[in-house]
């Protein structure tokens, strides 16, 4: 009873499992072979479905709201290896953009849409404190308060009673018992 129950649980799992590449395999036709990105006013793209043909990668083409094919938009070369070919932009207003790339052998990688967030401002917390003006004070005295030498004179003596009671009780434990 208990094996059949393993062996059923076991099965389970490995159906699962055999599904779950055919489940990717599925979804991953319907992604774009590009990747975009944004970092303030730059848009770069990254693909690796390019090939180089006659010494080039490819192109990729940025395009605004009211450009409608590949050749109204901003073109920039691919440059990269066999493995990651990519592409950059700089300068870019904000605004919602269309990036395509297109091989040097005629076949589209890809077409993604980006946005471009304008840059945001600072902001100043109302509810800092200032900074102590003198710095941390460290050391015997504390760290951000100057005591008066009562004040210190006190904490001496008590750390040194303390001592001296260790000390004393120390001695004792020392001392073999006597009866």
């Amino acid at each position: 009873m208990r094996n059949s129950r393993l062996l059923l649980r076991s099965g389970l799992t490995l159906a699962a499992a055999a599904t779950l590449p055919a489940a990717l395999a599925g979804s991953s036709a319907a992604v774009s072979g590009i990747s975009v990105s944004t970092t303030g006013s730059t848009v770069s793209v990254v693909t690796s479905a390019c090939t180089q043909n006659n010494g080039a990668w490819g192109n990729a083409s940025l395009l605004g709201s009211r450009q409608a094919n590949f050749a109204q938009g901003r073109q920039v070369a691919l440059s990269g290896t066999t493995v990651s070919q990519s592409a950059a932009w700089s300068g870019i207003s904000p605004g919602t953009y269309t990036v395509i790339v297109i091989c040097s052998n005629g076949v589209t990688a890809g077409t993604q849409s980006v946005i471009v967030s304008p840059p945001s401002a600072p902001t100043i917390s109302s509810t800092s404190t200032p900074a102590p003006s003198r710095g941390v004070m460290g050391g015997i005295g504390g760290a951000a308060r100057d005591y008066g030498p009562l004040t210190l004179g006190v904490g001496a003596a008590l750390v040194t009673s303390a001592v001296v009671a260790t000390a004393w009780f120390l001695r004792r434990r020392s001392k073999p018992y006597r009866f």
